[in-house]
């Protein structure tokens, strides 16, 4: 056992194990199965050209002496990211904890009460501290968020404007630069005009449906956004707020002078800078606007025993139900973020917090005196933290840059200095120096900061916020530390046992993989800061380009996008400019399979197209001769086509070049859905099967946990046509020679959570990265030969077997009562998470076991699911008190001293002796979906509101 190979430890099934599951099968080898499943004329003639592996050994020490080229400066830039204090408290028990880290999305609320209930805080937190009245779960980035703002509000013009084609957007010059290139990325398509101004000046005409300001300004000044969303109000223009959540502490909440949404970052509460990502955005808005909200609302509801419970509301407003009627294709939060964020106001509540905003505010102050006393003038009458310095920039550059210190430099006439939570008097006074050696003068030498105010007395705040008692009962580090243990037991993770969820490869996240992102100079470096100092991050950045690429078959990657479904609408929008640089503007026509993810069609209307559905064969395959009749009749408009390989039935199709070559001869480009990614590394790749951009989900494929339900980074390959139009950010050149606008506010997304594939594939390799693949192969067909007899696969290949997934098809057990939710449910009885429940066929569950799973954790869920099976047989359609109808279980009723049920405690809670060893427990019965919907509840009011 070569104990050194990082292979041995992600794959679960031992050597010997694989023998018997092949023998199992039928099969004398693993490449048999392959040639079995995988169609030869899409398979890779040759290995992956990648590094020989890394030890985990070596590669920390290989990541530890890149880190030491990132050069982590006293940063004072802004622009939407701040140096923040991580409580250790949070970064050890949440950051670097897998029971909160390898969670994965709460669809299964019963046992994700914990999650939940953080997630909850949250957006209680973020309805304080901005004055709305409904929030979400959080979203990519601020800039993402203002985009979603500005769909929104368009969405819900009123009928008179939409009738008259209204369709102007103001921005305030005021916006930070990253978010008016992401606005201009999201307008255009959709039929959005945006102008730009200053809202001094705005006229406030007819001709607009909505505004942003930014709240305090890019550069610091706080604008009167009272008197400014009154007479929009007036003129029937709809106001978005982008507010730093720090100032809010200070500053009145734009809910109260009647903003209609309010956005922004969480990521000054205590979540480090990473180059840009990920942090938790949030968005906030009206309740009116409820159904109109991008991703996802935490409400709460009752479970079978009137039990207060949370769970995901409005689901009927998910992406994958409206597919292409909706306004969003938003699917993933930044749930690990969002849970850290509100952890920090927990622990710090709303004292602490004043406490915070007050010591930046009177630090900024305190600065701006002393350099008034040197002279200089500043030009922000109304600030937080920022301050505007009217100077030759050029001088003080010179030398801040030599005594390591980042400023902002807005233009050759001015400096701007962003204080924060870091910024100590040793700090003060050393920014002091520099502009007393410009000005040729003596230091000032401060010694203690006094309180100041230097903001509007009409936009100071009054209202509280944070009065709940969570936010006022754990603030020493053991109750805080108690409270979060508590949350995470309620949570079932990877850490307790298999998640099979098909389309999500809930693979192991291994620990070698996660330890640097705690490392300070990975979390410390501002994604404005000069290139040169970030040399650390742009080799390993450079690299994992290089490495998908390489995976994908194609020419080139952009990291850019920092979601699944970010990395749709970049592909898209790359493929868009392709066409239009050709002055194929017409061409607006997007093919999407009946099977296709829903965010394909909504990615797909978001990018200006119009989305044509082709049909599947009875075997769950596209319909070629409907896919080649629908080609040739848009040829001239055809844009792309969008296809998930293998398919989202979990089958290779063998016609998959001949559709390629069907798109490609009418004039198309083909988009690949990257969901199944986990198939294709090192077997065959997008390139060999003849599309022209995917999308990757390194939060599937390559390993980034799921934290919960994001972060998620979605980075694009594209072949050589599409180069030129790969992404830009409007600081750091990034992108091609013809970079399309924005798709994320970093230049490089999520560049810190881009570490962990890059060690993933550091540390496998080429081999290693294909041995991946064949035993998430060969679990899948292992499970569905075991599962034979009591479940039916829905699709198999040509030669019968399963690609990395399957559908079983759960629909006959309706003639004994038994829905799919029924045995999903009961599932949490045995330990597990539910498989995918009825995606993409409904009353099926699609399961994927992923490599990391060994065959010890496959049989245990094997087992449970035919015990279920039996359980099934012996209920019928009449007798609706039973074991799978009563799922789930809670420890209160089986230690209840009353129990009426027509079965024993123990086929309740027990119903196989593995359990007994480590019994799971979900918290709560069986959540009502729709009291919960009827009775919207999305914050922490008082007990009295349930009542």
């Amino acid at each position: 056992m070569n104990t050194n190979a990082f292979a041995l430890r992600h794959i679960g099934p031992r050597e010997e194990d694989q023998n018997l599951m092949l023998e199992t099968l039928g099969l004398d080898s693993l490449d048999q199965l392959i040639y079995e499943t995988v169609p030869d004329d899409i398979r890779l003639k040759k290995p992956l050209n990648l590094d020989e592996p890394m030890t985990e050994h070596e590669y920390l020490l290989h990541i530890h002496d890149l880190s030491k080229l990132n050069k982590a400066r006293k940063t004072y830039i802004g622009l939407g990211y701040h140096p923040t204090v991580m409580p250790a408290v949070i970064q050890r028990n949440i950051l670097e904890n897998p029971g909160w880290y390898t969670a994965y999305t709460p669809y299964q609320a019963e046992i994700a009460q914990g999650r939940l209930e953080a997630l909850l805080n949250f957006q209680t937190m973020v309805i304080d501290l901005t004055g709305m009245e409904i929030a979400n779960a959080s979203l990519l980035d601020e800039s993402t968020a203002a985009a979603e703002a500005m769909s929104l509000l368009f969405a819900v013009r009123e009928r008179d404007q939409k009738k008259a084609g209204i369709n102007k957007f103001f921005v305030s010059e005021n916006v930070l630069p990253q978010t008016l290139s992401l606005l201009e990325t999201r307008a255009n398509p959709i039929g959005i005009e945006l102008i730009i101004g200053n809202e001094d000046t705005f006229d406030f005409s007819a001709d607009y449906f909505g505004a942003l300001l930014q709240y305090p300004g890019k550069d610091g000044q706080i604008t009167d956004i009272k008197s400014f969303i009154s007479q929009a109000k007036d003129a029937r223009i709809k106001v978005a707020v982008a507010a730093d959540i720090l100032s809010l502490v200070k500053l009145e909440a734009p809910g109260k002078f009647g903003a209609d949404v309010v956005i922004g970052t969480t990521q000054r509460f205590g979540i480090p800078m990473g180059y840009g990502g990920p942090h938790a955005a949030y968005f906030a808005t009206k309740e009116a606007y409820k159904r109109d909200i991008p991703g996802r609302i935490i409400g709460v509801t009752k479970d079978a025993n009137d039990n207060r419970a949370l769970r995901m509301a409005l689901q009927t407003r998910e992406q994958h139900i409206k597919r292409d009627k909706a306004t969003s294709n938003i699917c993933t939060a930044q749930v690990l973020l969002a849970v850290m964020a509100s952890m920090y106001a927990v622990y710090h509540g709303p004292k602490g917090l004043k406490f915070i905003a007050n010591k930046v505010h009177n630090k900024a102050a305190t600065l701006a005196n002393a350099l008034k006393d040197l002279g200089y003038e500043q030009i922000n009458t109304s600030y937080f933290d920022t301050l505007q310095i009217k100077t030759k920039s050029k001088k003080i550059k010179k030398i801040a840059t030599e005594k390591k210190v980042n400023l902002h430099y807005p233009d050759k006439n001015s400096v701007a200095i962003s204080i924060n939570e870091t910024t100590s008097i040793r700090d003060i006074n050393y920014l002091i120096s520099i502009f007393a050696e410009a000005a040729g003068k003596d230091t000032i030498v401060i010694s203690t900061v006094e309180s100041h105010n230097n903001i509007s007395e009409s936009l100071q705040r009054t209202s509280d916020f944070l009065t709940e008692p969570v936010f006022n009962t754990y603030h020493s580090e053991t109750e805080l530390m108690r409270y979060i243990k508590t949350l995470e037991r309620k949570d079932l993770a990877l850490n307790h046992s298999m998640i099979s969820l098909g389309s999500c490869t809930m693979k192991l996240n291994a620990a070698s993989e996660m330890l640097p992102l705690s490392w300070f100079k990975w979390g410390n470096i501002h994604p404005f800061a000069p290139l040169k100092q970030a040399k650390g991050y742009l080799t390993v950045l450079r690299e994992l380009e290089d490495q998908l690429t390489e995976i994908t078959g194609f020419a080139a990657t952009s990291l850019q996008p920092n979601s699944g479904a970010q990395g749709e609408f970049a592909g898209l929008m790359v493929i868009k400019a392709y066409h239009e640089s050709r002055g194929d503007h017409h061409r607006n026509i997007c093919l999407i399979p009946s099977s296709a993810h829903g965010t394909n069609p909504a990615s797909a209307v978001m990018a200006g197209m119009k989305v044509v559905v082709t049909k599947s064969t009875a075997e769950g395959n596209i319909d070629v001769d409907d896919l080649r009749e629908k080609a040739e009749l848009h040829k001239d408009n055809l844009a792309a086509l969008m296809v998930t390989y293998p398919s989202t039935h979990g089958v290779y199709e063998s016609a998959i070049k001949e559709i390629t070559k069907v798109v490609h001869d009418n004039g198309g480009q083909v988009y690949m859905d990257g969901a199944n990614m986990n198939a294709q590394v090192g077997l065959t790749n997008p390139g060999n099967i003849g599309a022209d951009v995917c999308h990757l989900n390194l939060h599937k494929t390559f390993a980034i946990p799921h934290g919960g339900g994001g972060p998620g980074v979605g980075p694009i390959c594209v072949a050589k046509q599409l180069v030129p139009f790969l992404p830009g950010n409007p600081i750091v050149k990034t992108g091609g020679d013809k970079a399309i606008t924005a798709i994320s506010a970093a230049p490089f997304g999520s560049a810190l959570a881009c570490l962990i594939s890059y060690g993933y594939i550091k540390m496998l390799g080429a081999q290693g990265l294909t041995e991946s693949t064949k035993i998430a192969i060969l679990n899948a067909n292992y499970i569905k030969h075991r599962l034979q007899g009591s479940f039916d696969t829905l699709y198999s290949g040509e030669r019968g077997r399963a690609a990395h997934e399957m559908i079983v098809d759960c629909r006959p057990f309706k003639a004994n009562g038994i829905e799919v939710t029924d045995i999903a449910k009961r599932l949490m009885d045995y330990g597990f998470h539910a498989p995918t429940v009825s995606f993409p066929v409904a009353g099926t569950l699609m399961i994927e076991p992923t490599e990391s799973e060994s065959k010890a954790e496959i049989d245990r869920f094997c087992n449970a699911m035919i015990s279920i099976r039996k359980e099934i047989d012996s209920v019928s359609k009449s007798d609706t008190n039973n074991v799978l109808k009563n799922a789930p279980h809670t420890l209160e009723m089986i230690t209840s001293d009353e129990w009426h049920l027509p079965y024993t405690r123990e086929e309740a809670a027990f119903p196989l002796n593995y359990i007994k060893d480590s019994k799971f427990w979900p918290s709560v019965r069986r959540v009502d979906d729709a009291y919960g919907d009827r009775n919207l509840i999305c914050s922490c009011v008082p007990i009295e509101a349930y009542a």
